[in-house]
């Protein structure tokens, strides 16, 4: 399958508060295709949210490079990496993010109305992706209407609105409960193949990364590959 998107000896190097660097990334490589799911696991602090804003451009290495379909980062401009992440990256966090004056289905059909899209073709897109996730009924609620799980449903909604390359997700459960989150995992495992993006997840959530299809773990600033009975709950 082809390769969407590309990590090349990603490092990343702050300093600490004594003015000595601290190396957070050491040397990243990461590759990952259409329709795949690879979960990132590892220790709290080790990286794995700094990895993934780097992959979805939302900050800068200090070394190495990220290339979306064969095209680095580096390129383009601050104008032309927005325009990027909103065509072409899906989000998901832990908090949902939803705009709370709005309603569901206006949450995911804003990324469509950014990209240009009329009313009518953002609305069509917004309804077929809130059905996809169960929401249909639930469409026209705004978010403090919806329960927490609603909530991050219609956050993976919109992160799908404009059909992207890859949905990077940030512990996307990590804020619900057992139940809600279960309901989530399911709707994850198949994001990948149903909608045929690459997806990348972040998360301590075992059961989640059991789902995916590669399973890797941060350690000392590398990708390593793990073994699901390794993984401790």
């Amino acid at each position: 399958m082809s390769i969407v998107l590309e990590a090349r000896g990603l490092r990343k190097t702050y300093l600490g508060g004594d003015g000595s660097p601290i190396d957070v990334l050491a040397g990243v490589d990461l590759s990952v295709s259409r329709g795949e799911f690879v979960a990132i696991m590892g220790a709290s602090g080790a990286g794995k949210s700094t990895l993934l804003h780097l992959l979805g451009a939302l900050d800068a290495p200090t070394a190495g490079e990220v290339l979306l379909d064969g095209e680095p980062y580096a390129s383009r401009s601050a104008a032309e990496l927005a325009a990027l992440r909103n065509a072409r990256i899906g989000f998901v966090f832990q908090f949902h993010h939803l705009l709370r004056e709005f309603n569901a289905r206006e949450n995911v059909m804003l990324p469509l109305l950014i990209a240009g899209a009329d009313d009518v073709e953002a609305g069509g897109r917004a309804d077929a992706l809130l059905e996809s996730v169960g929401l249909s009924a639930r469409r026209l609620h705004l978010p403090t209407q919806l329960s927490g799980g609603e909530q991050q449903r219609v956050a993976v909604a919109r992160a799908l609105a404009n059909a992207p390359a890859i949905v990077l997700a940030d512990e996307p459960s990590g804020n619900l409960d057992h139940a809600h989150s279960e309901n989530l995992h399911g709707i994850f495992a198949g994001l990948a193949r149903d909608f045929q993006t690459a997806l990348v997840v972040v998360t301590h959530n075992r059961h989640l990364a059991d789902r995916a299809d590669r399973l890797l773990s941060m350690e000392g600033g590398l990708l390593v590959p793990a073994v699901r009975a390794e993984i401790p709950a």
